[in-house]
């Protein structure tokens, strides 16, 4: 059995781009080159006939034709002219005019040189005017065929920029480019983005299943070794020793807890937010300052709170959440007696933002140690020992939960001390959100 070959199966596999481009401009330049050879030769050979149908007739021997005889009287003249020899060169010009000698010799020199003069500036001025022509329609169709040729780039490039600015990582991860076109440098470019990509979307799938998987596996555990320390603390016969141990033991556990929720939370954040719905911050900022009152009092911290209207849309639990974080972190990062945290919502003027800035008293803080903050398991100072009272995701999930709305976090130190902490969402002024904020709160 015969196999048919294709006749594409006989040309290479593929032509490189920068072939396709080499040989797609050579191919324009040389039509170029050919259409302004055309359009030069015209003009040059109508300005030659121009030229020449109105100057010379000259010749070398006996009288031209139409010479007028002896002793004939033309028109024009009242007199008849003298003859040249039959040997001398002579000229008439146009307006029947006969010179002779040396002064057709002259003549003759001029008219040459007007001849050369004439198309001299036939080259030099239309050849150029027709070259600018050429050239800019060259240009023109030149700049659409590359722009044509590189339209997959722009591709690349704009589906790369989108999945860098995408606020959660599941959305830019999955993102692919599936080029069609050419198997060429571009094609081969966007493929290998692509499985790039697939590699990353598995590697942090797999990474927030993990988190989250044995932060459940590890609250059984704690929960089981909470319940045998309180059991032992709570015997009859247990010693002080044994009591005080156990409440080390047991605060051990619970800051564990807190870092198996952290975790859990943090891996949560990161997330797209797959079903939100408006959230006024006043709300939160008051339900969290209530909630942290008892903390707050204990270490002798003031919270005041500056709650002004500020609809954002996305998770109320994540929300409140990330205001908790900030109002903690400002409670237990304090001066102690006497410090203070104040926590403000408002919309910005144009109203396309709304803002939440919480500010603290504490310990004077270094601006290059402000971009670590937000790092996980990151801490100052002495804030870095077991003992901690946080797990040092505070400031990290704060971070993610803004990011997954589409918001960002800065900071800065204050120079009497502590950190000015301010959170911006995109607002959600609609008439929509106001509707479901009023139905909210009339249910509760």
């Amino acid at each position: 059995m015969t196999r048919s070959i294709r006749p594409s199966a006989l040309l290479p596999h593929r032509m490189p781009l920068r072939a396709r481009l080499t040989l797609t401009y050579a191919v324009l330049f040389m039509l170029a080159g050919v259409v302004l050879l055309g359009l030069t030769y015209l003009l040059f050979n109508q300005q030659i006939r121009t030229t020449t149908t109105n100057k010379v007739i000259a010749r070398i021997g006996g009288p031209p034709t139409g010479t007028p005889s002896p002793g004939q009287v033309t028109p024009r003249q009242a007199t008849p002219p003298p003859l040249p020899s039959k040997n001398e060169l002579f000229a008439m010009t146009k307006d029947g005019e006969v010179l002779s000698g040396p002064k057709a010799e002259e003549w003759m020199r001029e008219q040459r040189q007007e001849l050369r003069d004439a198309a001299t500036t036939s080259l030099i001025t239309q050849g150029a005017i027709a070259l600018l022509v050429v050239g800019g329609v060259a240009t023109g169709l030149g700049w659409l065929i590359a722009g044509q040729m590189l339209a997959p780039l722009h591709r690349v490039t704009e589906t790369a920029r989108r999945i860098a600015e995408a606020p959660a990582a599941d959305k830019g991860l999955h993102e692919r480019i599936a080029l069609r076109g050419p198997d060429d440098e571009v094609k081969e470019l966007a493929d290998t983005f692509d499985t790039m990509l697939e590699r990353l979307d598995r590697s942090f799938d797999g990474q927030r299943r993990f988190v989250a998987n044995a932060s459940h596996e590890l609250r059984t555990p704690l929960t089981v070794s909470r319940a045998l320390v309180e059991m032992a603390m709570h015997r009859p016969s247990a010693s002080p020793d044994v009591k005080r141990l156990g409440e080390n033991l047991l605060e051990i556990n619970l800051r564990h807890e807190r870092l198996i929720t952290g975790l859990l939370l943090l891996a949560g954040s990161e997330r797209e937010i797959t079903d939100p719905a408006p959230v006024d911050l006043a709300d939160v900022v008051g339900h969290v300052a209530a909630h942290t009152s008892l903390e707050a009092s204990r270490a002798g911290i003031t919270v005041h709170e500056e709650a002004g209207e500020a609809v954002t849309s996305g998770d109320a639990m994540l929300l409140e959440r990330l205001v908790q974080n900030l109002v903690e972190n400002g409670i237990r990062h304090n001066t102690g007696e006497g410090g203070w945290v104040r926590v403000t919502s408002r919309t910005r003027e144009r109203g396309d933002l709304v803002e939440l800035v919480v500010t603290n008293s504490g310990p004077q803080v270094a601006p290059y140690e402000v971009p670590a903050l937000f790092e996980p398991f990151r801490r100052l100072g002495p804030d870095r020992v077991v003992t901690a009272k946080g797990a040092g995701l505070g400031l990290s999930i704060v971070r993610s939960v803004a990011r997954a709305h589409g918001g960002e976090v800065t900071a800065r130190p204050r120079k009497e001390g502590g950190l000015e902490v301010r959170v911006t969402l995109p607002a959600c002024p609609d008439e929509y959100a106001t509707e479901t904020l009023d139905q909210q709160r009339l249910t509760v």
